[in-house]
């Protein structure tokens, strides 16, 4: 199986878990190419690639075309983000595959309007504790796609 895969993550909303996402990120390679593979790099500051003298038009526009491209979305939502909200949104426009990832127990409570955008078909929460992490994913690549 070689998809084309969209991970989410915070980074203007903060960069607490960026060792979770680079995990998370480890475990997708075993099902394709991460096309936002950046996201878990440590060194990517809340200033996010901005801070790297890349304008935000540019993020806007490459990013929204990775998730054109992608076959599937996976977004950790524990840390709440606008922008992590935002590429869901657009991915639930085009009727992606979308498995959003929250980690309990975490001192914020995820929005209704993620937990309630699950369906059972295209859109996917599952709680998980960041020990059992590579379980959940495996289980969602296995049963879904």
């Amino acid at each position: 199986m070689s998809l084309r895969i969209y991970f989410c993550g915070s980074i203007r909303g903060g960069r607490g878990d960026a060792g979770i996402y680079s995990r998370i990120i480890g475990h997708l390679k075993r099902f394709g190419q991460v096309l936002t593979e950046h996201v878990g790099r440590p060194d990517l500051s809340e200033k996010g690639e901005g801070g790297m003298q890349v304008d935000d038009k540019h993020i806007h526009d490459r990013d929204l075309q990775w998730l054109r491209e992608a076959d599937v979305i996976v977004a950790e939502v524990t840390q709440p983000s606008l922008g992590v909200g935002y590429e869901i949104g657009r991915a639930l426009a085009m009727n992606k595959k979308i498995l959003c990832l929250f980690r309990t127990p975490s001192t914020y409570a995820l929005s209704a309007m993620i937990r309630g955008a699950a369906n059972g078909t295209n859109v996917h929460v599952k709680d998980y504790s960041e020990e059992k992490v590579e379980i959940v994913i495996q289980q969602y690549f296995e049963q879904q796609l």
